[in-house]
Parts: structure tokens; C-alpha cells; sequence
């Protein structure tokens, strides 16, 4: 299918071919029939996408001390390195979108194939939106009134939180898209509306409607006027919907607001507040977000959660009904904004005169006869057959992106496919990595005859599945840590690997890349493969991760103990030879949680050797993230971030100095060496199943206030 996608390191916006996505649970997919152009947002990405470097940081100050901090702990090279492929990874535009459903996730009720529906789709022949994001369209609204739901929804929003009453004075300041949108739902509210904008032909639109206006361009002062037709008192409500780095709006909105009055940011403009402008006055200051209640809240999203509407009347979803509803009786007129409509091949007539164009709103059209749902697209013509260690890789996430890719583009490895679900970010990677094939559906992947190797770097709750689907279909299977998030899922994972068929060569490796970094390797040739008891002492600063982010939901991500510091874990067990025995884990707060992210973790081994791991969020970004103390017959060995290893009380020991190295080339390297030649595993399965059980161990020690056994 054909998508629009803008760049972020050039600015330049493509009609590309990507597959189309596949229907999610709790989601619907439609093929599209028509998507408003934002054109206030999307000039700013696009504006954004073709300035300079020093210019994209100007406008983020925030990001630089993160790329500060990250140069001190990791060196230049790696950061640059990071910065620049993020801005790389292409951006899907549009969330303006009207189609007809063409398939019906799991968990979904209320809708039918073939329902008209609006959705923050994006400008893509076919779109996936959670079903919280989508709504029906009335049969007295067409196709064209509907693509203005989601656009106006962002105004209602911005109207709900100002809480005007009938007869009150509300000032819209900027007439664009969702000013005029945001100016007519005030007056079928019953209030007398003043606009504001420097645009005579926005400003006689609305007088045309019977909004009163006023455009500074020609000499008028918003203020002086505001309080002239209010004998003085001043605007009950200011509703910002303006575009612009201006410092004077804000006190502009002040300036004109009666005592107590109330003011409400929709758009994006200077925030320098003058305290006595609002102190004086009592003034309230709120920002608006997006659609509504729901916005950004992964569980009503993407698990379809709803609020109960006796305690949040107005959800996302219950605000674009409404705006529904107005269209189709009429409170919204909307007939009069739309300046054009395009052909979806002829999109540059729209974006080529973004930042210069009069248009109000501009509507792409999609063929309609376009039926076939394609989920696969070929990138580059590349030949695999009869090879060995030809890889297909699950999952075009920041790992993939940020670490997999590159070192194995390094090592010229054979990736044939990629797989990811919107597939966008897999096709991007497709092209720059020379990757023969992206498609949105893994199914493909993993029943291709000549991929015998299937690397899994999707979130964890995918993992357990995949891999057994893998293993099932013949293939050697790489996931990227952790193996399984719970007892269940590992030990159907162990009776998938013992089940006996003609696929009896197949294999499982965990990417716990750490045991093959040189700084490790070099420790381990001097304390031996089965060394005396030593004691380890591990620290990793791991970073602040806010709590709404995937890893911590223990369904999704396992928490961070599970799904990050089995690394250390895994270490720690390469390190001294042995198993792990029993655990006992405590961690930060009076009463901490298991998806806890500031823990110590006590290890005790087979062979009588213990280790400590600290696994820490609160730390500065500034210091090292890693570090391993390893201690043997009065010696120590000391690793720093990957970058230094020192050796204290040993002979003839060679420091190592390194850029960041944490084995993931070696590790790559070796595996899939060891696949085309043949022989035992890296990484025996019983340690893998041993790091997994002892993961699961430090939660349960955590619940239990034990020290916790493992059987081995």
C-alpha cells in the first residue's frame, strides 16, 4: 500500500510503499477513502524535518543535556551515532482519517465490516486504530464533513476544559482550522465569540458565521477591542488556538480576560507568563491535550479500557461522536473550509506549498479500486537459496534499529525479511540495511523456506509465542532477552525444544550479549571456566524510566528485573561456572512493588560463589552505567562501563581499553558461525532456562520476604 512519510533529518515528505498493517486485537482496520491535511501541524513537522541540525536543537534545549549526559557516559561517537538514526526513522503524517472497515480485531464490539467510520488514521491507503480512536459515521454526514471529526475534536476539547456558559464572551486567538471549528461549536453554545487573526480571509469566513473579529495586521488592538464590546470587563473565556513562537499572545489572552477569567492552550505559542498579568486578575491557565480523556493512556488506547461515562462524560471516542453529531445537524459547517481535494499520487500540490499556502484544509482521496490488502513489499532483489544462517528478524523497535542492524551489517550477515507491525519502521530499516523483504505479518517470515534463523526483538509478552511458533516451523530461533516472562510460558518453551520431529536441529539462543564482550572474556580466560567460589559485585544505572512506559507493565514488559536485569543475572552465572541456587532480592520504598526498578539482588551459587546485583533508576545519566567488580584469591578485576577493565593483584593481566563494547558483535558473530558449522550451543539451555527461573525468583522474593530455591 502507498503511505506519506516525512523525514526528520531532511524535511523531505514521500509517498512510499510499505505493507499494509495488520488488524491488532482491540483495533479495527479500514481502508481509507479520504485524510485532512493538518496543515498547522503538519507544517511544523515538515519545517521542523528541513532545518539544520543546530537549529533542530535550538528548538528541544531539553534534548541537549540528554545528549550531554550520554556523551559522558557512553563517548561521542555512539551518541552521534544515536542521534542520527533517530533521525532517521521516518515519521507517518495525518490523524485525520475517513475509510470504510475492512477486518475486526479480537475484542472489539459495536462495529461490522464495511461501517463508515472517522479515525486518527494516518495518510496510508489502509490504517489500524485501536477502536477507542474510531467512530461511526451518521448517514446524514458525507465522507468530506466527516474528515474534520478528529481536527474538530482537538477544539472541543480545548472548549470542555474552558467551560463556557451560554452568553458568556469567549476570544478564539487564531483562525486556522480549529480556531474556525472551535469559534462555530462556542456559538452553538451560546456565546458571543470574538476571533483573532491576521488573515483577512479567515477573518471575513467567520464574520460570515456571525463571529466578531479582529485582525491585528490591520492596526486593530484584541485587547482595546475585547474590552470595548465588553464595557470594559473583559472576555469570560481566551481560547489559544494560534501557531506561533510569539511571547505576546499569552499576554495578550491576559490582557483582555475579565477578573477570574479563564484561558485554555490548544495551539503552540510562547509561554514567557507575566506573573502580575495573571496574579493581579486571578487568571486560570490550562493546557489542552489532543482529542480528550484517553489521549496517551495506553490502556484505553490499545486495551480498549473506557471510562465509565457517570465519572468522565468525555472521553476521545464520546468527543469525535459529538463532533459527529454537529455535522450532521448542521451546528458545523464545514463545506466552506475545504479548499481542495487531491488525488492521493498528487500530494506534493498540497505539502510542495505548506508554509505558503491560503488553504484552510485540504482532503487527499484514495483509489477506491485498489482491493488487494498486500502485506509484504519486495525492497531489494538479493538471492538466499541453499544458504546457511539466512535471517528473518521479528521486531523493528530501538534495539533492532539502534544495535542488531548495524553490527550485523558489519559482520555481512544474511538478513532476508523484516517484520513489523505497522510496517513502516521495518521497511525504512529494509531499504538502509539492503534487507530483501518488509512485511507487517511475522507469518510470512517464519514460513519462509529459505530463513532458518528467526531473531525475536518484539516487547517481551510476544516472546514466549514467537518462539515456540519458530521452533514449530523448523527454525533456529535468537530472541532478545527475556526468554519468557513467568513458569508457564518456560516450560512450555523447554516441552516445544524436547518435542521430537523432523525439525530436530533446530535451537535457541538468548541474546545475553555481555558474556561476550572482550572486557568480560578477558576476566574469565584468568579466573578459569570453573573457578573457586569468587563473589561479584554488579551495579547497572539503569535510568529513569516514567511508569506509563511498557516495560513496567508486568503483562507486557515483565518489569525491569525480569526484562532487563536477567543480563546480569546471565553474567554473573558465565562468570563463576555455576548455577544459580537460591535468591533473595529487596528493594527500594517501605512497601516496593515487583515491577520495581531500584533493587539489590543477592545471588547464591552451585559452587558456593555469591554476587550482588544493584539494579538502580535513580542515578545521574551522567555516571557510568555498568560496572562489575568480580573478586578470586585476592584479586579483583574491575569493569567500567564496557570501555575499561583493570586487573588488581594479577600477573601479567592486560588492561582493556575499548570504545563501549558489550559483546553484541561477538555474540553475532560466533552464533552465527555456530549455526552455518554446526555444533553445541553458545549458551547451554540449561543456563538459559537457569537465569530465567532466577529472575522469577528475585519477584517472588520480593512478595515473600525469603531467600527463594531454585530447582535445577
Amino acid at each position: 500500500m502507498k503511505q506519506i512519510l516525512q523525514s526528520f533529518k531532511t524535511g523531505a515528505t514521500t509517498l512510499e510503499e510499505v505493507p499494509a498493517p495488520m488488524v491488532n486485537e482491540n483495533s479495527l482496520l479500514i481502508k481509507s477513502s479520504l485524510s485532512l491535511v493538518s496543515l498547522g501541524t503538519e507544517r511544523m513537522l515538515v519545517e521542523f524535518g528541513k532545518a539544520s541540525l543546530i537549529s533542530k536543537a535550538r528548538q528541544q534545549p531539553e534534548k541537549i543535556a540528554q545528549v550531554l549526559d550520554k556523551i559522558k557516559s557512553e563517548g561521542l561517537v555512539p551518541t552521534l551515532e544515536a542521534v542520527f538514526s533517530k533521525l532517521e526513522q521516518p515519521l507517518p503524517l495525518g490523524y485525520c482519517n475517513v475509510g470504510k472497515v475492512v477486518a475486526v480485531g479480537k475484542g472489539v464490539s459495536g462495529f461490522a465490516i464495511g461501517d463508515r467510520v472517522a479515525s486518527n488514521g494516518q495518510h496510508a491507503e489502509y490504517v489500524c486504530v485501536p477502536e477507542k480512536l474510531v467512530a461511526k459515521i451518521p448517514d446524514d454526514v458525507t465522507d468530506e464533513a466527516a474528515t474534520f471529526t478528529v481536527i474538530g475534536s482537538i477544539g472541543l476539547q480545548g472548549i470542555r476544559l474552558l467551560s463556557p456558559t451560554f452568553g458568556e464572551t469567549i476570544v478564539v486567538i487564531g483562525l486556522g482550522l480549529i480556531g474556525l471549528l472551535s469559534a462555530q461549536l462556542l456559538l452553538a453554545n451560546g456565546c458571543r465569540v470574538v476571533g483573532v487573526d491576521v488573515d483577512s480571509s479567515k477573518c471575513a469566513l467567520a464574520e460570515k458565521w456571525g463571529i466578531l473579529t479582529v485582525n491585528p495586521a490591520r492596526g486593530s488592538d484584541p485587547v482595546k477591542f475585547v474590552l470595548s464590546i465588553t464595557n470594559e470587563i473583559g472576555a469570560d473565556g481566551v481560547l489559544i488556538t494560534a501557531s506561533s513562537k510569539s511571547q505576546d499572545i499569552i499576554a495578550q489572552a491576559a490582557g483582555m480576560s475579565r477578573k477570574r477569567g479563564r484561558i485554555v492552550l490548544v495551539g503552540v505559542v510562547g509561554l514567557h507568563i507575566n506573573r502580575s498579568d495573571f496574579y493581579e486578575k486571578e487568571l486560570t491557565f490550562q493546557v489542552s491535550c489532543s482529542y480528550g480523556p484517553g489521549r496517551y493512556d495506553e490502556s484505553y488506547e490499545t486495551f480498549g479500557r473506557d471510562y465509565p461515562l457517570s465519572y468522565v462524560r468525555w472521553t476521545e471516542k464520546r468527543n469525535f461522536e459529538s463532533v459527529l453529531s454537529a455535522l450532521g445537524n448542521g451546528q458545523l459547517n464545514v463545506n466552506d473550509l475545504i479548499t481542495e481535494i487531491v488525488d492521493l499520487q498528487d500530494y506534493l500540490s498540497i505539502y510542495d506549498n505548506i508554509g505558503q499556502s491560503p488553504s484552510i484544509a485540504s482532503i487527499l482521496k484514495y483509489n477506491q479500486n485498489q482491493t488487494k490488502i498486500d502485506t509484504i513489499v519486495k525492497v531489494c532483489d538479493r538471492h538466499f537459496e541453499a544458504r546457511k544462517g539466512v535471517i528473518g528478524i521479528i521486531g523493528a523497535g530501538n534495539f533492532t534499529k539502534m544495535t542488531m542492524l548495524p553490527v550485523l551489517k558489519k559482520i555481512s550477515a544474511d538478513v532476508k525479511m523484516i517484520a513489523s507491525s505497522g510496517g513502516v519502521t521495518g521497511t525504512s530499516l529494509a531499504k538502509k540495511y539492503s534487507i530483501s523483504y518488509s512485511t507487517s505479518d511475522y507469518h510470512k517470515l517464519i514460513d519462509d523456506s529459505d530463513i532458518d534463523i528467526v531473531m525475536i526483538t518484539t516487547r517481551h509478552n510476544s516472546h514466549a509465542k514467537l518462539i515456540m511458533e519458530s521452533l514449530k516451523r523448523g527454525k533456529h530461533v535468537f530472541v532478545e532477552k527475556p526468554v519468557a516472562l513467568n513458569h508457564s510460558e518456560l516450560e512450555r518453551i523447554v516441552e516445544s525444544l524436547q518435542t521430537k520431529s523432523k525439525y530436530a536441529n533446530t535451537s535457541l539462543m538468548v541474546g545475553y550479549n555481555r558474556r561476550f564482550s572482550p572486557h568480560i572474556q578477558a576476566i574469565k580466560q584468568v579466573i578459569g571456566a570453573t573457578p573457586d567460589p569468587i563473589n561479584i559485585n554488579a551495579t547497572m544505572n539503569a535510568g529513569f524510566v516514567p511508569g506509563n512506559v511498557w516495560v513496567h507493565d508486568l503483562k507486557i514488559g515483565g518489569g525491569r528485573i525480569i526484562g532487563e536485569a536477567c543480563h546480569y543475572i546471565d553474567l554473573c552465572v558465565f562468570l563463576t561456572g555455576s548455577a544459580v541456587k537460591s535468591v533473595c532480592m529487596n528493594a527500594m520504598g517501605k512497601s516496593p512493588a515487583e515491577n520495581t526498578d531500584n533493587a539489590s539482588i543477592m545471588l547464591k551459587f552451585e559452587n558456593g560463589s555469591h554476587a550482588v546485583i544493584n539494579y538502580f533508576s535513580n542515578g545521574a545519566k551522567a555516571y557510568s552505567k555498568e560496572r562489575v567488580e568480580v573478586f578470586s584469591q585476592e584479586r579483583v578485576f574491575v569493569v567500567d562501563n564496557f570501555r575499561k577493565t583493570q586487573g588488581f593483584g594479577v600477573k601479567s593481566f592486560n588492561n582493556v581499553k575499548t570504545k563501549i563494547d558489550k559483546g553484541h558483535k561477538a555474540q553475532f558473530q560466533r552464533y552465527l558461525t555456530r549455526i552455518k558449522e554446526g555444533g553445541s550451543p553458545l549458551i547451554p539451555i540449561a543456563e538459559i532456562m537457569n537465569v530465567a527461573e532466577a529472575s522469577f525468583a528475585a519477584i517472588q522474593s520480593l512478595k515473600e520476604k525469603r531467600w527463594v530455591d531454585i530447582k535445577n
